[in-house]
């Protein structure tokens, strides 16, 4: 339970960082960047060493890590552009919706229980992303086109998030089985080759003269890098812990995600959404209830 708990606060935590990054006035892109160097700095220290060598190298979960880091750093940043465009319960509801694809993935290559009430579930998700996802207009100022153009911020992120969520799930369970196997080496391989691509985008666009150096931005991404290391390793363990389920375990992680970050959004920033908003957030946790109880 505490792995659950764990996971749910971590990921909350994300998510409500990139509005407070809006609210200060800090570069996003530099925030997360340097969030990536902390994730592998601090997964050093979990680990009591830098795993990325040449052993790891030939690893079969290699490649898998490669793909990852650059899912990593591609769907951060378009989380943090949703949640500074529509608000955190939008990004929030449309990440954590995602629970989709990996739950059909687990039903159908690991033959995971499906009933009626999961598929329910699912049909409702769906209906949940559009309505939550619709811009009210205290959120969104921007008419005609630039206003569809920001309803596919959360479609994208719900279909990217569901990769992710998807491939943690392949990666867990089919090459770290065993307690004894160090999942630590697959994440801080990942995160650094997340790291290593925002690096080198930041680099080029320091020295053309399109971005400068931000101090404020360097703590913000310690600050979000360490929680961000400490959500990805404690939904390992949730899945570690309840394996064989994960197609009940994600939707329970994710609806406690969804509840935490619009009650802390709401508390702390204020956000205000529109009556279809607040209907698509209503049927959001019916849906994930559905989903984990079917």
């Amino acid at each position: 339970m505490i792995y659950l708990v764990g996971s749910i606060l971590f990921s909350s935590y994300l998510t409500l960082s990139f509005k407070v990054l809006q609210r200060l006035n800090i570069n996003t892109l530099q925030a997360i960047v340097f969030n990536y160097i902390a994730c592998v700095c601090t997964g050093a220290i979990v680990n009591g060493s830098f795993p990325v060598n040449k052993e790891n190298v030939n690893a079969p979960w290699f490649v898998w890590a490669l793909v990852m880091g650059v899912m990593f750093i591609s769907i951060f940043n378009v989380i943090g552009f949703t949640t500074q465009k529509l608000g955190v319960a939008v990004a929030s509801v449309a990440n954590k919706l995602s629970m989709v694809i990996p739950f059909v993935f687990s039903i159908y290559l690991y033959n995971e229980n499906s009933t009626a009430l999961k598929i329910a579930g699912i049909a409702v998700a769906l209906i949940a992303v559009v309505l939550t996802c619709y811009p009210s207009q205290k959120n969104n100022t921007e008419p005609g086109k630039s206003k569809q153009l920001l309803l596919l911020l959360p479609v994208l992120l719900f279909i990217s998030s569901g990769l992710l969520d998807t491939l943690i799930v392949y990666v867990k369970n089919n090459f770290f089985n065993n307690p004894a196997d160090n999942f630590n080496n697959f994440l801080i391989t990942a995160f650094a080759v997340a790291g290593g691509i925002g690096l080198i985008v930041l680099l080029i666009q320091i020295a053309t003269g399109k971005q400068q150096f931000s101090f404020k931005a360097l703590l913000a991404g310690i600050i979000i890098g360490i929680p961000n290391y400490f959500s990805i390793w404690f939904l390992g363990r949730v899945i570690t812990a309840y394996k064989g389920n994960s197609s009940a375990i994600i939707p329970v992680n994710n609806m406690g995600i969804v509840l935490f970050s619009a009650v802390a959004a709401w508390v702390l920033f204020k956000e205000k959404l529109s009556l279809i908003n607040w209907v698509g957030i209503v049927l959001a946790i019916a849906a994930i209830a559905l989903i984990a109880y079917g």
